[in-house]
C-alpha cells in the first residue's frame, strides 16, 4: 500500500488544530508557534504533492480508495488534478502568513473586556478552515466532498462571530452585534446553497446509483449512463446554486461584505482568497464534469450573472467608505471575471480563471493584511480617516501600493495575465460579453487608485503622524506575496504548465474545442 501523502496532507492541519487547542489557556505564545509549525509543516506536504504531480500524466493522481459506507456506495476517494494541486498549493502557502499576520489579533484587551474568545482557539479554528479545504479539493466522492464543503462552515462562523475586528467606530456593544449578524447571514446563505445541494446529491445517486466522480464521469462519456436532460438540469442547478453562493455570485453575494467587514484582516482573507476558491474549484470538477450538456445550457444565463458581478461589484466599490467593504466588493467583480472564464468554454477562459484563483488568492491577501495593519494602527476602517500615510510609513505605503496596482491587474504583475487570458477566451467565442467586461477593468484602476490617493498621498493628518511602520514580522508576511506576485506576473508558465492539462480534460468533458480565429483569405 503506498503512502497516503493526500490524507497526510489534509490530517496534519487538523491535527494541529486538536493540538493547539489543548495548550493550556496560560500558554498562549506556545499556541501560536504551535500553530504556525503545522501550518508550515502542511506546506511543506503540499509542495510534496506538487512535485510529485506529472501534469503529462492521469487525469486524477495520488489516487486513495477505501470503502466507507458501502450501503450507500459512499467511498473514501481521493486524488488530484493541475487544477486541484495548484489550490492545495496555493491554500497551504497562504495559511502561515494568515497565522502570521493575525499574531495578536485574539489578544485579550488590555480593559479586560471577555467578549475574546482564547488566543488557542483563533488559531485552532484557522487550522480546521485549512484542513477541510484541502479535503474539498482532494475528495473525487460527490458525498465526501459535500461533507467537508458543509463542515468549513462551522469554524468560519465562529472565525467571524467570535474573533471580530476591532477597529469599529460605535463601540464595543454594536460591534459584536454587528459580528454576529454578519457571522448568522454567512451560515444561513452558505447553509441553504448546502442544504439545496445536498438534494441534487441524493438525486445524482438516485440517477447514477454511486457517488464516485471519475465513476459517474466515465459513464456519462461512454453513454451508460443515459440522464434525462431535464433531470440533468434540475440537478446541475442544484449543486451550482451552491458553489454560486460560495464563490460568491451576484445575487447570492451579499453575504461577502458584510462578513469581510467584521472579520480580522487574517480571517477575511481566509474567507476569499480561501473558502470562496471551493466554489469556483467545484464548477470546473463537478458541475462542467458530471453535467456538461446542462452546463452547456445555462452558460447565456450564467455569462450575464458573470457580467453583472463584474460590473456591480466594481461601481459599489468606487462608492465605499469603508476599506474592508471596497476590497469585499472588489473580490466579487474579480470572481465574476473568474466565472466568466470558467463558462466561456474556452481553453483560454478556463486556463485563465485557473490562473485567476491563484493570483486573485496572492494579490487579496497582499492587499487585505496590509490594509489590516494600517487600521490595526490606526484604529478605523474609514477611508476619511486616512491622508499622508506614505510620508511616514513609505513601507506600508509601499507593500499597499503594489497589493493596489496588483487588484487592478497592471501589465507586471500575476492577476495581470490571468485576467488577460480570460477576456480573450471570453471574447473569442462571446465577443459582446468580453467588450462589456472590460469596463471593469476601467472601474478597478478607479477604486484602487482612489483608495491609495485618498489614504497614502495628501497632507498627514494628525492623528497618523505617529504612524510606526511595517514590522519585522509584517515584513515577513508581505514580502513573500509582493515576490510572487512580480513572478508570476513575469513567468507563469510553472503555474499553466500544471493547470492546463486539467483544463484541456475539462474542456473534453463537454466536448467543446476553441473558436478558430476568422482570417479573411488571401486575394
Amino acid at each position: 500500500m503506498s503512502f497516503p501523502l493526500l490524507t497526510v496532507t489534509a490530517a496534519l492541519p487538523a491535527v494541529g488544530a486538536i493540538a493547539t487547542a489543548a495548550v493550556p489557556a496560560a500558554q498562549r505564545t506556545a499556541a501560536k508557534w504551535l500553530a504556525l509549525l503545522f501550518s508550515l509543516a502542511t506546506l511543506v506536504l503540499a509542495i510534496t504533492v506538487l512535485v510529485r504531480f506529472d501534469p503529462d500524466g492521469e487525469r486524477y493522481q495520488l489516487t486513495e480508495s477505501h470503502a466507507w459506507i458501502a450501503d450507500f456506495g459512499v467511498r473514501y476517494e481521493l486524488g488530484v488534478d493541475g487544477i486541484a494541486v495548484a489550490l492545495i498549493a496555493l491554500t497551504a502557502l497562504l495559511i502561515p502568513f494568515i497565522i502570521l499576520a493575525g499574531w495578536h489579533d485574539a489578544d485579550p484587551l488590555e480593559t479586560g473586556s471577555t467578549r475574546w474568545r482564547p488566543t488557542q482557539g483563533f488559531f485552532a479554528l484557522i487550522l480546521a478552515v485549512e484542513a477541510m479545504v484541502i479535503l474539498s479539493f482532494e475528495a473525487t466522492d460527490v458525498f465526501l466532498f459535500y461533507i467537508f464543503f458543509e463542515a468549513m462552515l462551522i469554524p468560519m462562523y465562529f472565525l467571524i462571530g467570535g474573533f471580530g475586528d476591532r477597529a469599529h467606530e460605535h463601540g464595543e456593544k454594536t460591534a459584536a452585534t454587528q459580528r454576529s449578524y454578519a457571522a448568522v447571514k454567512f451560515l444561513l446563505y452558505n447553509l441553504a446553497g448546502g442544504l439545496i445541494m445536498l438534494a441534487a446529491v441524493i438525486g445524482l445517486y438516485v440517477v447514477a446509483g454511486n457517488f464516485s466522480l471519475t465513476e459517474i464521469a466515465e459513464a456519462r462519456a461512454n453513454g451508460s449512463l443515459d440522464m434525462a436532460t431535464s433531470t440533468e438540469r434540475w440537478l446541475f442547478l442544484g449543486f451550482f446554486f451552491a458553489f454560486a453562493v460560495k464563490a460568491p455570485l451576484w445575487p447570492l453575494h451579499t453575504w461577502l461584505p458584510n462578513a469581510m467587514q467584521e472579520s480580522t484582516a487574517p480571517v477575511a482573507v481566509l474567507i476569499t482568497a480561501v473558502v470562496d476558491k471551493v466554489g469556483t474549484f467545484a464548477m470546473l470538477r463537478f458541475c462542467l464534469q458530471l453535467f456538461p450538456e446542462a452546463s452547456k445550457w445555462a452558460t447565456p444565463a450564467i455569462l450575464v450573472l458573470a457580467l453583472i458581478s463584474i460590473i456591480y461589484g466594481a461601481l459599489l466599490a468606487v462608492g465605499q467608505r469603508d476599506i474592508k467593504r471596497l476590497i469585499a466588493y472588489a473580490s466579487i467583480s474579480h470572481f465574476g471575471f473568474i466565472i466568466m472564464g470558467i463558462f466561456a468554454m474556452t481553453s483560454q477562459g478556463q486556463s485563465g480563471a485557473t490562473l485567476y484563483m491563484i493570483n486573485h488568492g496572492i494579490s487579496t491577501a497582499a492587499l487585505m493584511l496590509v490594509a489590516g495593519f494600517l487600521i490595526s494602527r490606526r484604529g478605523s476602517r474609514l477611508i476619511a480617516d486616512y491622508g499622508g500615510v506614505q510620508k511616514v510609513a513609505p513601507v506600508l505605503a509601499g507593500t499597499f501600493l503594489i497589493g493596489s496596482l496588483a487588484t487592478l491587474s497592471l501589465p507586471g504583475l500575476a492577476p495581470f495575465v490571468s485576467e488577460f487570458l480570460v477576456l480573450v477566451g471570453t471574447f473569442t467565442r462571446y465577443p459582446v460579453v468580453g467588450i462589456i467586461a472590460t469596463f471593469g477593468i476601467v472601474l478597478a484602476a478607479l477604486y484602487t487608485l482612489v483608495l491609495y490617493q485618498r489614504t497614502m498621498t495628501g497632507p498627514v493628518k494628525p492623528e497618523v503622524s505617529a504612524m510606526p511602520d511595517l514590522r519585522v514580522r509584517e515584513v515577513v508576511v508581505v514580502a513573500p506575496l509582493v515576490v510572487l506576485l512580480i513572478f508570476l506576473g513575469v513567468y507563469p508558465k510553472p503555474v499553466t504548465d500544471i493547470v492546463n492539462p486539467a483544463v484541456k480534460q475539462t474542456m473534453s468533458d463537454v466536448q467543446k474545442k476553441d473558436p478558430q480565429p476568422e482570417v479573411e483569405a488571401a486575394k
